[in-house]
């Protein structure tokens, strides 16, 4: 028998109708580990490579054993059933449910070394019910996973390291190593004189099974692998919707904090676009051309220069938000393909900023290339003037620190 296990009442932490307290005293107790502890031990090493691989918060694993008891691909955990004959032939009271004691207990001393891959953390002989039965509750994990966690819960993929591969419905790996580990106790049971009889069945022997089983067409379990990996994809590929339709409302919020921007611009390009006789004051008479430059030359230049200062810094701000969204979408694009409406935005607003461009190219023909070169030749290195600063300062913080 499989089940979903209940750790609790086969640790006897209470008990049910069918158990004599009087009784729980012969149980056996193999281990009792606490399974999110386990997940630690197997899962924690790998979560933190993978968490590191991320280039966004959202995708993150705080709590793997809360990810797999909250998901529907995994069951944290599993639990196997074991049990000779039933209360009429093997009565846990009677000398035959002692016999079958020594049977599970000689069963269960091999079950990890056989089964490497389902890590057991808690396993029980009950001899307080009416049959002698063994309870074995484990984590079936893989490793080397080319998908989320490279060590991650997978009961396929665990009983697959043991050898057993999916075919038909009926021959799952799971159906096949359960019938494997009935070989092996039913082994241990004809060391002691216990001979299966295999009650209604018409199971075939397992090596018959087996040469089947190297027969079939390989295609059919490349096919069930494949399935489980488009159900996974499905989920992800919903994730990933969810969570694009915010980042394209996050975009939508900066497109508003850019347009008032933008119309600043358009009104300086308005400003400066008119005739430059008309900008330049007229000389007045018997004044000298001294006079003329302090007074009047020289404060619409420095007021030229402020203004294509701030226009030149208005430029490279919406110039740097637009390289940011534009990576950001990359990023998008590349983790899912379905997400191409958001393309449109971005073009949306390259032609916005285009014709801030164009502004700013109006400002040049105004103005004067030769000038407007001047002020951005001395942004520029101010600027550079100012990283090399801050590199210095950071180097200077490291020696000390060492």
């Amino acid at each position: 028998m499989t089940g979903k296990g209940s750790v609790n009442h086969n640790s006897r932490k209470f008990h049910a109708k069918n158990t004599d307290p009087e009784r729980s005293y012969l149980n056996v107790e193999y281990c009792n580990e606490n399974v999110k502890e386990v997940y630690h031990e197997l899962f924690d090493e790998a979560l933190a490579r993978y968490n590191e691989k991320q280039t966004r918060s959202d995708r993150r694993i705080d709590d793997y054993y809360e990810k797999i008891r909250s998901g529907k691909q995994e069951k944290p955990f599993h639990e196997i059933i074991l049990q000779i004959g039933d209360k009429d032939n093997m009565g846990a009271k009677t000398e035959n449910g002692q016999l079958a004691a020594k049977v599970l207990d000689k069963y269960m001393q091999d079950f990890q070394r056989r089964n490497p891959t389902l890590r057991v953390f808690s396993a029980y002989l009950h001899m307080d019910e009416a049959t002698p039965h063994l309870h074995i509750d484990f984590v079936p994990y893989t490793t080397g996973s080319k998908r989320g966690l490279d060590t991650r819960v997978s009961l396929k993929q665990a009983l697959s390291a043991l050898g057993f591969k999916g075919g038909t419905r009926r021959e799952t790996e799971l159906n096949q190593w359960a019938a494997y580990e009935k070989e092996q106790l039913a082994a241990v049971m004809l060391e002691h004189g216990i001979e299966w009889e295999k009650k209604g069945t018409h199971e075939k022997h397992l090596s018959v099974l087996d040469f089947e089983k190297k027969e079939r067409a390989k295609e059919v379990a490349e096919l069930e692998a494949k399935k489980e990996e488009l159900q996974e994809d499905l989920q992800e590929s919903r994730q990933e919707t969810e969570k694009a339709q915010k980042q394209a409302d996050k975009y939508q919020k900066r497109m508003n904090e850019l347009a008032p921007m933008v119309k600043n611009m358009e009104k300086l390009a308005a400003d400066f676009s008119t005739d430059p006789e008309q900008m330049l004051p007229e000389v007045a008479v018997m004044e000298s051309a001294k006079s003329y430059r302090e007074k009047k030359a020289k404060p619409l230049v420095k007021k030229i220069v402020q203004v294509m200062r701030s226009v030149y810094s208005a430029y490279l701000d919406i110039s740097n938000k637009f390289t940011k969204l534009q990576a950001a979408y990359s990023r998008e694009r590349s983790g899912n393909e379905r997400l191409t409406n958001r393309l449109e935005e971005i073009l949306e607003e390259n032609r916005e900023l285009r014709m801030v461009a164009a502004d700013f190219g109006r400002i040049r023909a105004v103005i004067g290339s030769e000038q407007v070169n001047a002020v951005i030749d001395r942004a520029k290195q101010q600027e550079q003037i100012e990283a090399e600063q801050k590199r210095a300062a950071r180097r200077k913080h490291n020696r000390e620190a060492r």
